[in-house]
């Protein structure tokens, strides 16, 4: 071999290099391999984690049997006309400070031209936050989420300093299990003594100086935290009052997931009307079966639907699947193989 220079690289080929492996063919690799379904008692599975809605991991309900006719009436919760849309939904509304619950109720009615709407909870008028509005056929789930619990953050003034940010800590440690209350002299209710339980307080902060602090507390509907601020004060003998509120969740409506304000809906509505958009107003509506995420499900086929409609009972021919844990007496939601909430 010539050498042609010290800072040049000349490739030397390599005897020892492997030879390029040659393709099988299709046919050679069907004639070497077998192929074919295996047999299995196991039913077929499917990945429901990310299903929307009622459907949601759906497959792991007991299944009784997978026979049914399907029928073409219905459709997807999310996939409902808008106008049908409107009217079996709810908004989960960032209510403002100063109106009431029902002003604010009566307002969405005249914005959306529906006939009836109806909210789960009232909240005073200067307190803001989740207020979970129902729109006409939604309307019958509003007694079923009144009493579902609630969480609130609290600020609260004290009317005299004292020591510690221990000893408001105990104080605060105190107000929770059942307690006795009275509501405010302007409340919406009668002014009787009840028990309502408080589950969960934490102090998330407190300023010495100013007799300022701010309590998150998870509590049973039904419980006025003005009050337990006043109890709060006579425990550490200052006295105390309630500055602001503000309700993050109520029921299984966060703060933090779907919550719109009234210019929202104003604005989508406008849209709609313009445009005929309706992409931002189904962002702002939900349908009503996102209320009933946490209840028990019970699937039945397309053909025993109508019947369950006009008040036939549940009977084991017309059920598809079924959840673990089913009590009497328990509230449970019947749903249809497209992931519809039945109307019993």
């Amino acid at each position: 071999m010539e050498v042609l220079g010290m800072d040049q690289d000349v490739p030397i080929p390599k005897s020892s290099e492997k030879k390029k492996k040659k393709k099988r063919s299709l046919g050679d690799v069907q004639m070497e391999e077998t192929f074919f379904v295996a047999p299995s008692e196991k039913p077929p599975t499917l990945n429901c984690k990310d299903w929307p809605l009622l459907l949601k991991n759906i497959d792991s309900l007991n299944i009784r049997t997978s026979h049914y006719t399907p029928l073409a009436c219905g459709s997807s919760p999310l996939q409902r006309e808008i106008r049908e849309y409107m009217k079996s939904g709810f908004i989960n509304l960032d209510k403002p400070s100063n109106p009431s619950s029902h002003e604010v109720v009566a307002w969405l009615k005249r914005m959306l031209r529906v006939e009836k709407t109806g909210h789960s909870g009232t909240l005073d008028p200067k307190v803001t936050g989740c207020l979970t509005v129902c729109i006409e056929r939604a309307t019958r789930l509003v007694k079923s989420q009144q009493s579902a619990g609630k969480e609130y953050v609290c600020i609260f003034k004290l009317h005299n300093s004292v020591p510690d940010q221990s000893h408001v800590l105990k104080a605060l440690e105190l107000q929770t299990g059942a307690l006795f209350q009275r509501p405010p002299l302007i409340s919406a209710v009668k002014r009787q003594l009840r028990v309502r339980t408080i589950y969960e307080v934490k102090l998330l902060e407190y300023d010495n100086e100013k007799n300022l602090g701010i309590f998150w507390v998870s509590c049973e509907a039904g419980t006025y935290v003005r009050t337990m601020c006043v109890h709060l004060g006579l425990t550490l003998g200052v006295g105390g009052q309630m500055a602001e509120l503000r309700r993050v969740r109520t029921g299984i409506q966060h703060e933090t997931e779907n919550l719109y304000t009234m210019h929202d809906v104003l604005d989508a509505m406008w849209v709609y009307d313009n445009f005929n958009d309706e992409s931002y107003l189904r962002r702002v509506i939900q349908p009503l079966e996102a209320l009933l995420t946490t209840h028990k499900r019970i699937v039945m086929k397309d053909s025993a639907v109508n019947a369950i409609c006009y008040g036939a009972k549940i009977m084991l021919p017309g059920v598809l699947r079924y959840e673990d844990g089913i009590e009497l007496n328990q509230e449970i939601v019947a749903i249809t193989v497209k992931g519809e909430a039945i109307a019993l």
